[in-house]
């Protein structure tokens, strides 16, 4: 990965005749084919190449690396070596413009190496050579990855010999090059999608948390303006900053819940199960959470609890989230004057929680699209009401998390039923 060029550095023709290959040789390509074909990682795959070609010609360390930034940017992806320690490893960049590196992709022709000391003499800039040296080597080989006529990535083979690669052994090269084209830029862009993602929830998760703290104080700020704690308030201001406050209330809601989404999605979220009731650690202070939302709906609550303590190994906080999002979708879905009925007993070694509601319900075409992210109901009387879609999805990914079961059952037009099982001892149920 060093600047220029000099007669140190060999490009193999892209005319020159390709050798007729030994038994063994064809015997290994065979099998990478078989490899690839698979569907192994590409780290496997990779890792076999290492192991079966060292037998066939002289290599001490393997790599891929992949394009990355619009074509400027090489990123190694992975590393394989005899020896340790790696000091050109996975992750390490270096820009493709003004280097030796360049010409191997323009003209899609191999480039071998065979003095990296000399190499580096004459160019005592290139970082990745001195790492190089540093570990040993002293020839490399290189050649694209090429796929549908695409260069997506580089193949490099290395040795800690001094004039290690010819013709041939860029042949050979060039020939597993080929096999492995698209199978590694699958495996890395499903790779780089999954990094993409995971960078995508931790700055979700900062803004959330970002947003969060100052419409609580708005709220709080709001509540003792509107309670008259620095002065009366005429009745039609007061309304006005209800409403304010209302707004303000539904933003943290969902901070909340974009919050805890990314908390899961990035795994960042811990199950800490400790003994406790369900009802007085989880249920009763959801209950108080969503108490506004059930006055303000007039709202007829029904408790049934088998008994309490109802006890079992649970994360509160997050058996908690679960029961708000549940409650609060009862009274948000729900008639206004309707309703709810939340039972709590055992069935078999699971506790059992139950939360009904008078209300439209949901036909059973659109059971599917529960408990998945960002999916709401498509149904007249659901699409006016506010939601994010995340709830569920929330809920179903906390009760798995704990080897429990979440499903829902709905009476289009009357009411709709949601009910979790977790163990008690903390163990998957049956």
């Amino acid at each position: 990965m060093g600047e220029g060029s000099s007669e140190i550095i060999s490009y193999v023709p892209g005319s020159f005749q390709t050798p007729s290959f030994t038994t063994k040789e064809t015997e290994a390509l065979e099998h990478i084919n078989r490899r690839i074909a698979s569907g192994e990682t590409l780290g496997s795959i990779v890792d076999f190449l290492f192991d079966e070609m060292r037998s066939i010609m002289p290599c001490d360390r393997i790599g891929v690396g992949f394009i990355e930034e619009a074509g400027s940017r090489l990123s190694l992806y992975y590393v394989r070596a005899a020896y340790e320690p790696l000091h050109l490893d996975h992750g390490y960049v270096a820009d493709i413009r003004g280097s030796s590196l360049a010409p191997i992709f323009e003209s899609g022709r191999p480039r071998v190496i065979n003095d990296l000391a000399r190499y580096f003499d004459d160019h005592p800039g290139s970082e990745s050579t001195r790492l190089l040296l540093k570990e040993g080597v002293r020839s490399s080989m290189t050649c694209p990855l090429e796929v549908d006529g695409r260069r997506v990535g580089l193949l490099f083979r290395s040795s800690r010999e001094p004039n290690a690669y010819g013709e041939r052994e860029a042949a050979l090269h060039m020939a597993v090059a080929e096999r492995l084209s698209q199978a590694v830029e699958k495996a890395y862009r499903i790779e780089e999608l999954s990094a993409t993602m995971g960078a995508y929830m931790e700055m979700l998760g900062f803004v959330t948390h970002e947003l969060k703290s100052p419409l609580s104080s708005i709220i709080q700020l709001g509540s003792s303006l509107a309670e008259g704690y620095f002065g009366a308030m005429e009745p039609k201001h007061r309304e006005m900053l209800e409403r304010i406050l209302k707004k303000a209330e539904y933003l943290v809601s969902l901070s909340n819940e974009y919050l805890n989404l990314s908390r899961f999605e990035s795994g960042s979220a811990r199950v800490d199960r400790k003994r406790g009731d369900i009802v007085a650690d989880a249920l009763e202070p959801a209950l108080e959470i969503v108490a506004p939302q059930i006055q303000a709906n007039a709202v007829t609550l029904e408790k049934t609890f088998e008994r309490t303590p109802l006890l079992a190994d649970f994360d509160a906080e997050l058996i908690k989230i679960v029961a708000v999002n549940l409650i609060g979708n009862a009274v948000k879905y729900g008639n206004v004057k309707g309703r709810l009925r939340i039972n709590a007993g055992t069935t078999g070694n699971a506790v059992r929680v139950s939360v009904w509601n008078e209300g439209p319900g949901f036909p059973e075409t659109e059971k599917k699209n529960l408990f998945k992210k960002f999916s709401r109901l498509q149904t007249p009387e659901l699409m006016g009401r506010k939601g994010s879609g995340i709830g569920l999805y929330l809920s179903w990914k906390a009760i798995q998390a704990h080897g429990g079961k979440i499903r829902a059952e709905s009476e289009h037009g009357k009411w709709a039923e949601f009910i979790f099982e977790i163990p008690v001892g903390g163990e998957p149920s049956p």
